[in-house]
């Protein structure tokens, strides 16, 4: 396991380094930025250590980068990591049924609807849910995190958890204002994973029942929920791990969709915002930061992966 987590944070280092090369000529990209007229290597290297120090450098506006991070990042986070929680949630039972009953008319209708999120397009599919549950019905708010009415203190920066310990006799109320704002976008985001781990579940679990170890539970009398418990998903669930990993890190890059269409002040409606300014500084920063977040999310993966499957390892070791 020593060596295969080695392997795997050297690959992180190797593609992490290349992706400062990509950062660095984004700085270039402006002429009139000092990083432009230095030698390409010895620039390189003094991005680097700038990097080291957290140092992103400051916007047109003259903010440090690292301050405006500070404030978007969590939003992204919370939203994402909400969404994907949702989209295992729904998605691991739904699979499970699939998968067990393969072929069958429940199998059919859970494969044709996860079809149809994954191929309908996700600004389509917010657009369509800001009309009719915004709009129409008035269930849900439009955009943003919470209502202005509210004062919630910038505390961890994740609102949910903001809310839930801000003092004051309008907490409940303002906690109330957070999820109700987070529901329609979490829902638009965990769309298309949760089709994909549906359909990666329903693929597992099929594999899984075709073993004889499933004949001989139920050969021993096992009723279906104890098969389903003590021996599918325990067996079904290892191997996607790391593919659940792919998904969270898919989620990061339609978090930037989903975040301009709901307004939802995260790290991709800034980088959007710094696109449209031409803010070359701000630009470079967000790459790396996305990017940075979306290969955090591969190798913890990974190594989850290694650590509840030791298959995953020995083929690993056996290709060597």
């Amino acid at each position: 396991m020593l060596w295969y987590s080695v392997r795997r944070f050297n690959l992180f280092i190797i593609t992490l380094l290349i992706l400062t090369i990509v950062g660095f000529n984004i700085l270039r990209l402006d002429e009139n930025s000092s990083w432009a007229v230095m030698d390409f290597w010895q620039g390189w290297q003094i991005y680097l250590t700038e990097l080291l120090q957290f140092n992103f450098g400051v916007n047109k506006n003259g903010t440090p980068i690292i301050e405006e991070l500070a404030a978007v990042f969590p939003a992204t986070l919370e939203l994402v990591l909400v969404a994907f929680i949702l989209s295992l949630l729904v998605g691991i039972p739904l699979g499970t049924i699939a998968g067990m009953k393969q072929g069958k008319w429940l199998d059919t209708t859970i494969s044709f609807t996860s079809m149809s999120g994954y191929s309908a397009p996700i600004f389509w599919v917010a657009l369509l849910a800001i009309m009719f549950f915004s709009l129409e019905f008035e269930l849900f708010p439009v955009a943003g995190r919470y209502d202005l009415l509210y004062q919630i203190d910038h505390v961890t920066g994740f609102a949910l958890i903001d809310a839930f310990f801000a003092k004051g006799q309008y907490k409940a109320h303002a906690l109330q204002s957070v999820i109700e704002h987070m529901i329609l976008p979490c829902l638009v985001l965990a769309l298309a994973p949760t089709t994909q781990v549906i359909r990666l579940m329903r693929t597992s679990v099929a594999e899984v029942m075709t073993q004889n170890y499933i004949r001989a539970a139920r050969i021993k009398g096992l009723t279906q929920t104890e098969i389903v418990t003590q021996h599918v998903l325990r067996n079904a669930i290892p191997p996607m791990v790391p593919k659940f990993g792919v998904q969270l890190s898919s989620m990061l890059t339609l978090a930037i969709i989903t975040e301009s269409i709901f307004n939802w002040p995260g790290i991709g409606r800034w980088l959007l915002d710094a696109l449209s300014n031409q803010d070359y500084v701000a630009i470079q920063a967000g790459v790396i930061v996305v990017a940075t977040l979306v290969l955090i999310a591969n190798i913890l993966s990974d190594l989850l992966g290694a650590i509840v499957n030791p298959l995953v390892r020995k083929e690993w070791y056996a290709n060597q």
